[in-house]
């Protein structure tokens, strides 16, 4: 059994740029890095940390059924999404993933931050503007050119502090 699990899923980069983040933090060697899409194999570890990218405010079925699949393990959660840089929305959506953990596991928290989109969303907020509705796709298009260099050096510095919380709770006996 592996002390660590990063498990990830990405589908712009952004989420496994951060998982390579998390995985180079965490200490010793019995670790592992997967791509939960492609690698059907899943190691036992005794910690978990999962990323996810957001679609519509939670991750894929994908991220769902592996967490509520975990029993009696420790985890973390972390992952990318497009809108973002609200704290208030990064709540939510923990909130909504961690609802897929089992009673019987022991969540740690989680790290959010914000993600490049494609540029075909942009196209698509151009698309959708009309003057009714103009206030709230060039919020989105702002908020679309914000994302785009995310996630950045300060993102991945929030990420190493996320994990060093998370080692520091578990180390000190808080879980």
């Amino acid at each position: 059994m592996l002390d660590y699990l990063v498990l990830y899923q990405s589908e712009t980069g952004n989420t496994r740029k951060l998982a390579a983040t998390i995985f180079s933090r965490l200490p010793g060697n019995s670790k592992d890095l997967i791509d939960i899409t492609t690698d059907k194999t899943i190691p036992e570890a005794k910690i978990y940390f999962i990323g996810f990218c957001v679609h519509q405010g939670t991750c894929s079925m994908t991220v769902s059924d592996f967490l509520s699949s975990l029993s009696g393990k420790q985890i973390a959660l972390f992952g990318t999404c497009g809108m973002g840089d609200s704290p208030e929305y990064y709540q939510a959506i923990s909130c909504s993933v961690s609802a897929w953990i089992e009673s019987d596991n022991q969540y740690l928290g989680s790290f959010l931050c914000q993600g490049r989109m494609p540029q075909q969303v942009r196209k698509k907020y151009e698309t959708l503007r009309t003057p009714e509705n103009a206030e709230k796709m060039d919020f989105c298009i702002r908020n679309f050119d914000n994302a785009l260099t995310h996630p950045d050096s300060l993102d991945f510095e929030h990420a190493k502090v996320f994990v060093d919380r998370i080692l520091k709770l578990i180390g000190d006996g808080v879980f």
